[in-house]
């Protein structure tokens, strides 16, 4: 008996080695929190409603579509000349897509879709190569934009990006919450005047 019971604490003590190990330290940390990217759909493929047979990430889709509808609520801001328009900002892209030229719309649309899909969790197949905050808004860096912003400027941009996300069902204040946060981080370099 004095040898089973040798035996029994012998596998009893194995066991709960086994056990121990397998309960390491990475079980007790927190997991880590979603990509405001992947909560915006991720790299799940879906068909890419712009070009037809072609797949896009969601989640990309989801900035490109935000980025789209809030460029068309400037220009359609300055079309109708509300009061403190955005519309000195882009009047060089603005000015040659209405004389037929979308060009520079398109790679505007581009440079944000990539900005925000790249760093807000979009991973390695989502890269930014554009320049950076200070030289994109800086017109004597950047013939594209056509004067330096202001922080008045800057909360109607922002209004407009939500105003675009909840035109694209992009309503969950949460979410907003963080896109407006990534959006006040940038706030520095990109207001200049």
């Amino acid at each position: 008996m004095k040898n089973f019971s040798k035996l029994a604490l012998l596998a009893l003590f194995i066991a709960s080695g086994a056990f121990v190990t397998s309960c390491n330290d990475d079980d007790d940390q927190a997991p880590e929190p979603t990509s405001l990217y992947a909560k915006l759909g991720g790299t799940t493929m879906v068909a890419d409603p712009n070009n037809p047979g072609q797949m896009i990430e969601q989640g990309r889709l989801s900035y490109r579509s935000v980025v789209d509808s809030t460029i068309t609520l400037i220009v359609s801001d300055i079309v109708v000349g509300a009061e403190g328009n955005l519309g000195q900002h882009f009047a060089p892209v603005i000015s040659e897509a209405l004389s037929g030229n979308t060009t520079n719309v398109a790679i505007l649309s581009d440079n944000l879709t990539d900005f925000f899909s790249a760093n807000t969790g979009g991973g390695a197949t989502n890269t930014y190569t554009g320049l950076n905050m200070v030289a994109a808004h800086d017109p004597a860096q950047n013939p594209r934009m056509g004067k330096k912003s202001n922080d008045a400027e800057y909360d109607k941009f922002i209004g407009y990006v939500g105003a675009a996300a909840g035109l694209n069902g992009v309503t969950d204040p949460v979410l907003i919450g963080e896109v407006v946060a990534v959006l006040e981080s940038l706030r520095a370099p990109i207001v200049q005047e």
